[in-house]
C-alpha cells in the first residue's frame, strides 16, 4: 500500500508466491549499543546478516584497511560521507574514490584503504563464508530462513569485472525512486535524505513474498513498523512491532511481513535498502537503476 506520490504506487504486482506456513522475526544489528565483532588497529567492525546478504559497518581509524584475499563474489563499498573517501585495490588496479560515493568491488583480492578514517560499509552476499561466521546473529541461520528460495546470481556484467565507482551526488527525480545500484549479487538503494521526520499520513505499509530486506540506517533515527499475517496455525501467529532504532543499525525484514519505516528525527535520517540478489520490479523501471546499462537482467 503506497500514498500515491510515492513512485512505488506505480509498480506491477508481481504474482504471488504459495501463502506463508512458517513465520520468523526481523534481525536486528544495533550496531551503536554492541560490542563490534571485529577490533584490531584498523578500527572496529560490526557485522549483521541476512539469509543472502550480510552488512559489514566499520569505523576505521585513519589509513584504516580492509582486506579481503579470496573474495568469491562481487560486493558493495560505501563511503557515506562527503569529506572521507578511499582507495581500493583489486585486479591489479588502484582507484581512488571520493566521500559520498557507492563502489563495486570485483571478486577475488582487494583492499579498501581509508587515509581519514571515518565510517566505511561493506556489503556482501553470504557466500562469503568467514564473514557469515563472524555475525553478531551467526546462529539465527544455523537453518535457512522460510519464504525464501535459494540464492542465483545475476548475469555478468558488460565488460567483465572491475572496479566501478558511482557519485551519490544524485539529485531525486520525480517517478524514480531513491537511488539504486546492482551488481551481480546485490541491489542497494542510497534513499534520498531525508531531512526531519516523516509525514505520518505518507507511509507505506507492504510486504515482499519470497526476499528479505535489508534497512541499514546510516543517520538519525527510525521507527520499523511490522505486523505479520495471520496464518492457519494459531502458534505461528505474532505480534506487532514498532521498533525504535538509533544509527548506525540494521533491520533484516524476512517475508512476508507488513512493514513500513519512519524517520524520526529533526535532522538528516539517511536509510540505505538492501535486496540479494537484485529485484526485478526495480530493474523493470525505466531510469531506476542508475548503473543498469552495465549489468544484463536475467534472459537479457
Amino acid at each position: 500500500m503506497y500514498d500515491k506520490s510515492d513512485p512505488r504506487a506505480a509498480l506491477t504486482a508481481a504474482a504471488k508466491a504459495p501463502a506463508a506456513t512458517r513465520l520468523v522475526g526481523a534481525e536486528f544489528g544495533l550496531f551503536y549499543e554492541t560490542d563490534p565483532q571485529v577490533q584490531d588497529a584498523s578500527g572496529k567492525t560490526w557485522l549483521t546478516r541476512g539469509q543472502n546478504f550480510l552488512v559489514a559497518y566499520s569505523e576505521l581509524a585513519a589509513g584504516g584497511i580492509l582486506e579481503r584475499t579470496a573474495q568469491p563474489d562481487e560486493y558493495v563499498v560505501i563511503f557515506p560521507d562527503r569529506e572521507r573517501g578511499g582507495v581500493i585495490e583489486a585486479n591489479g588496479e588502484r582507484h581512488e574514490v571520493a566521500g559520498y560515493s557507492l563502489v563495486i568491488v570485483p571478486p577475488g583480492a582487494s583492499r579498501v584503504t581509508s587515509p581519514a578514517g571515518g565510517r566505511v560499509v561493506r556489503i556482501f552476499s553470504t557466500q562469503a563464508a568467514d564473514l557469515c561466521a563472524l555475525c553478531a546473529n551467526a546462529e539465527s541461520y544455523a537453518e535457512a530462513h522460510p519464504n525464501i528460495p535459494p540464492f542465483k546470481p545475476w548475469p555478468e556484467p558488460k565488460g567483465g569485472y572491475r572496479v566501478r565507482s558511482y557519485s551519490l551526488d544524485v539529485p531525486a527525480q520525480p517517478g524514480r525512486f531513491g537511488r539504486i545500484f546492482r551488481c551481480t549479487t546485490l541491489m542497494v538503494n542510497v534513499l534520498d535524505p531525508q531531512m526531519g521526520p516523516r509525514d505520518i499520513t505518507k507511509l507505506s505499509p507492504h510486504h515482499h513474498d519470497d526476499f528479505e530486506q535489508g534497512s541499514l540506517a546510516l543517520d538519525g533515527a527510525f521507527t520499523h513498523h511490522l505486523r505479520w499475517p495471520w496464518t492457519t496455525d494459531l502458534n505461528a501467529w505474532r505480534e506487532d512491532q514498532h521498533a525504535l532504532v538509533r544509527s548506525p543499525s540494521l533491520i533484516v525484514i524476512p517475508p512476508p511481513a507488513i512493514h513500513t519505516s519512519r524517520g524520526m528525527e529533526q535532522g538528516l535520517n539517511q536509510l540505505v535498502d538492501i535486496f540479494s540478489p537484485p529485484r526485478e520490479d526495480f530493474s523493470k523501471q525505466s531510469g531506476w537503476v542508475l548503473n543498469g546499462d552495465e549489468y544484463p537482467m536475467p534472459g537479457e
